[in-house]
């Protein structure tokens, strides 16, 4: 029998570790697949349009916890098998790099007209025209929203506890299960330490952003 909550520091810090594993490679992901289907939304082929176009809406318009389940219960079943944490991450991953592209493109066609003219008449290919002119001044309009959806993504780690993951709501349970006259002290301890996590990922957004706009008006 514990004497105190700290005795439950060092199980909840073990599945701390593994959700801010879950949601560094999940957070990788998704930021390419945003950067990826952002710009294939933006293309001149209709067909990887298109296929990005599905990509988006179908992630978009079904659950994650949905996704996590057909992914790490739904696979096996045509003979892929994935890990616990390839399943979580591809399916965090996925699903917010799908509302991610929304940024990438909302954030492109936002930067002036003349700014896309201007890397025209300089005779830049259109590589150059994307990642010297457009992709500087587009990124500082993503940063915030950006902000808003890695908290939301470390928060939705937590789903990985319904595939008997041992993150960091796995071990409160268990422990709660263990311990039920102590669960209001475990959820608290599970509370805070979820906004730590949170709070640590939006002041570095928020210092990188600041860093990136210093000296702009």
């Amino acid at each position: 029998m514990p004497n105190s909550w700290i005795d439950f520091l060092p199980t909840l810090l073990k599945g701390a570790e593994i959700t801010i594993i879950v949601a560094f490679f999940s957070a990788i992901l998704a930021i390419v697949m945003s950067f990826a289907a952002g710009l294939c939304r933006l293309s001149k082929l209709w067909i990887v349009r298109t296929v990005t176009a599905v990509y988006v809406e179908v992630f978009r318009g079904t659950s994650l916890l949905v996704q996590l389940f057909w992914l790490y219960f739904a696979l096996p079943f045509i003979g892929i098998e994935l890990p616990k944490m390839l399943a979580a991450i591809l399916a965090i991953g996925l699903n917010f790099g799908a509302y991610g592209s929304e940024i990438v493109r909302s954030a492109v066609l936002a930067v002036p007209k003349g700014q896309w003219e201007a890397a025209v008449a300089l005779n830049m290919r259109p590589w150059q025209r994307l990642w010297n002119v457009i992709l500087p001044q587009a990124s500082l309009r993503m940063l915030p929203p950006f902000g808003n959806q890695l908290v939301e993504l470390i928060k939705s780690t937590s789903l990985v506890y319904f595939i008997t993951m041992a993150d960091l709501t796995y071990q409160a349970m268990v422990l709660r299960n263990n311990y039920i006259s102590w669960t209001t002290e475990i959820l608290v301890l599970l509370l805070l330490m979820y906004f730590v996590i949170a709070t640590i990922v939006s002041m570095a957004v928020r210092l990188l952003e600041r860093k990136l706009t210093a000296g702009r008006l």
